[in-house]
């Protein structure tokens, strides 16, 4: 169980807990393992109190971030305002929306109040990426994950002159590719049956394609993903030849996660 990684890392087991909830990420990283806190909902003044208050939890213990930075997205370029990109929005499309919504007995009412929400696209793009990057440089987080595309070379060359691992979720032999070709440190293999999945090849049959397609490049490590939730699916994911695994659901029906009690029931 101590790999590769676990040494670069310093983590005691290959064992890898993406969650929104600082909790679960602290909780993750304490008992031995890597804790990811999943960003993307954040501001960069709600990263900077997220940051802290796991940093001030794990005694010096590593953990890491993790943010969706497309590599396509509409006008990912432009100048292009949020009420610009929500005026292309079709009506029926807000139509379709709403019935399917009353047909399940939900509230519509404050379907599109915008009050509640104060993120906004910029943290999509590069620019407003590297503004959440600059805040987490300033907590000793050791790998930054990039949830769809490969990471902007910018971004990874900075993480790299700061000493942090840089990862990208992969959900084909083709992104294993181009991460590879970017520079990319760790591959997470998501199969079809991840919550947060990139593609429909299933993890079983994605972690050895995977593998395969990074023959060459000898730093690179795997983290097998997707419907991974026992020590059993783990050992069989590091059979295969994955460096750890990288676990998301699995934790929303834990005491620390801020899942809401009817979803944990379900579970």
């Amino acid at each position: 169980m101590n790999t590769r990684l676990c040494k670069k890392l310093g983590i005691e087991f290959p064992l890898f807990g993406f969650s929104h909830c600082r909790d679960v990420v602290a909780e993750v990283t304490n008992a031995g393992g890597f804790g990811v806190l999943g960003a993307v909902g954040l501001t960069p003044e709600k990263l900077d109190v997220e940051l802290g208050w796991i940093t001030d939890r794990v005694n010096g213990k590593p953990f890491g971030i993790d943010l969706l930075i497309p590599e396509k997205m509409l006008d990912k370029d432009a100048n292009t305002t949020d009420a610009e990109l929500k005026s292309r929005i079709r009506v029926g499309h807000k139509s379709y929306v709403e019935d399917l919504l009353r047909r399940h007995q939900i509230d519509t009412s404050d379907l599109w109040d915008e009050t509640a929400d104060d993120r906004d696209s910029s943290l999509m793009r590069e620019s407003g990426a590297t503004r959440m990057l600059e805040v987490a440089f300033k907590y000793p987080i050791k790998m930054f994950v990039n949830a769809l595309g490969v990471p902007p070379a910018s971004i990874i060359s900075e993480a790299h002159s700061r000493g942090i691992l840089v990862g990208a979720l992969t959900g084909s032999r083709r992104h294993a590719t181009k991460h590879a070709q970017a520079g990319v440190d760790v591959l997470v293999a998501a199969g079809g049956e991840a919550g947060g999945h990139c593609g429909e090849i299933a993890t079983i049959v994605l972690v050895p394609e995977v593998l395969q397609a990074i023959e060459g490049y000898d730093n690179i490590d795997v983290l097998a993903a997707g419907g991974i939730a026992t020590g059993s699916q783990m050992a069989a994911c590091m059979a295969m030849g994955a460096a750890g695994v990288w676990c998301g659901s699995v934790w929303l029906a834990t005491s620390e996660a801020e899942t809401t009690p009817t979803v944990k029931e379900k579970c």
